[in-house]
């Protein structure tokens, strides 16, 4: 092999190692920041990542929403009509937040299973229904009705 041909090909083989080697951080990373979108009842059948945010969708249960003296804490229970999971959130609600709507909550979900949200969003107007919370109420209606056709 002469010296030109073998500058190339160690040239070539250092070009691919380098796409390799961004290729595989890049993954790294996406992997790390990835945010998954659960129904209480995805997260209560253990599809929740340990030690990792992610999006809770579903409903507010209605008479669930207590607020601590603080004016800030708010306990709440997100519920796909199957299952419901405890929700805590430190901070300001949107405006549109009230029982019975649909909310995806962005957060952490503590030793105790009760979720522990960083972030609240609700739904804009009365039509509009956010694709993962209407996903996860098909899915659990689909549940449901395939459990009582069983029985």
């Amino acid at each position: 092999m002469n010296p030109k041909r073998k500058s190339r090909l160690i040239l070539v083989l250092l070009i691919l190692a380098g796409t390799g080697l961004a290729v595989a951080l890049g993954t790294m990373a996406l992997k790390e920041n990835i945010q998954y979108y659960l129904s209480p009842s995805e997260v209560k059948a253990g599809k929740a990542p340990d030690g990792h945010s992610f999006r809770l969708a579903g409903l507010v249960s209605d008479g669930s929403v207590k607020r601590e003296e603080n004016g800030l804490t708010i306990h709440f229970d997100v519920t796909d009509n199957v299952e419901t999971i405890p929700v805590t959130f430190t901070g300001i609600l949107p405006d549109l937040f009230r029982e019975g709507q649909g909310i995806v909550a962005t957060g952490k979900l503590s030793d105790d299973y009760r979720f522990i949200a960083e972030d609240v969003l609700a739904k804009h107007d009365e039509n509009y229904m956010p694709p993962p919370v209407q996903d996860a109420l098909d899915k659990a209606k689909s549940i449901s009705e395939s459990g009582e056709k069983a029985q």
